[in-house]
């Protein structure tokens, strides 16, 4: 049994409390937050706390928050050379305070509040400076997952970059199409099969295979066509940069 305190009350650590919670071998022992806010409608209410001198004894302590409280909770811990880790994907692990073990536990998804997750598919980065911490780390991810990797802080840092690439920017293109299709009177779901298959194409071949389009093609009559379409000035832009960077890394010109 591995016992576990989550710190936080965001998305990550309800998502986290909730998957722990359905684990046998798994117990969230107590979670904090400033507020005292439950992470789950079913949480017992003496297992949350909103003071830091009130936490209980556990194996790993969870740093689900904010990266820019990481440091000064991990500060604020009212105990020495226990397990603490946080859920980071760019925050180093010497973020955490000196006084205690430190780690990290990243899972790399996005994370939505009404959206359930299926761990199970989850890669988690794992990094911690004793090889003991790592062990427990890893009996802790294989509950939920077998997409375990150890991640060093730089390399977590590389892919964090990556991930907000593939999935941030992503999906405010995503947005940025809906606004077009909307503005044309356009149901955005016509552009769903599309969506869903350049996604999974890039599962089975590399990206710089998979990419197609007027850029790449040099259709320069297209590309004129529509960014004399495109009135909004923002969205212009985007497609300009975005086709000069096709075209630049795909040896074309404009």
């Amino acid at each position: 049994m591995i016992r576990v305190v989550i710190l936080g009350a965001g998305n990550v650590a309800q998502h986290l409390y909730t998957a722990f919670s359905n684990q046998t071998s798994i117990e969230v022992v107590q979670c904090y937050n400033r507020k005292g806010l439950p992470l789950h409608p079913n949480q017992k209410k003496d297992s949350i706390i909103k003071n830091l001198k009130e936490l209980r004894i556990a194996d790993v302590y969870l740093l689900a928050v904010s990266d820019d409280a990481i440091e000064e909770i991990s500060s604020n811990l009212p105990f020495k050379n226990r397990l603490v880790v946080h859920t980071s994907g760019s925050v180093p692990i010497d973020a955490i305070h000196n006084a205690n073990r430190k780690g990290v536990f990243y899972p790399l998804q996005t994370f939505s509040k009404d959206k359930t997750i299926d761990f199970s598919a989850v890669p988690f980065c794992l990094e911690a400076e004793k090889e003991n911490d790592v062990e427990v780390l890893e009996e802790l991810g294989s509950v939920l997952s077998q997409k375990l990797y150890k991640i060093s802080s730089e390399q977590r840092n590389a892919l964090h970059v990556a991930a907000v690439v593939v999935n941030n920017f992503t999906n405010y293109l995503f947005s940025v199409g809906n606004d077009i299709c909307k503005e044309n009177s356009i149901p955005f779901e016509i552009l769903y099969p599309l969506i869903k298959e350049t996604a999974h194409k890039i599962t089975t071949i590399d990206p710089d295979h998979a990419q197609t389009g007027p850029a790449i093609r040099n259709d320069s009559k297209t590309i004129d066509r529509h960014l004399n379409f495109l009135s909004d000035t923002t969205q212009k832009e985007i497609y300009q940069t975005l086709t000069k960077a096709i075209q630049s890394k795909y040896g074309k010109k404009l």
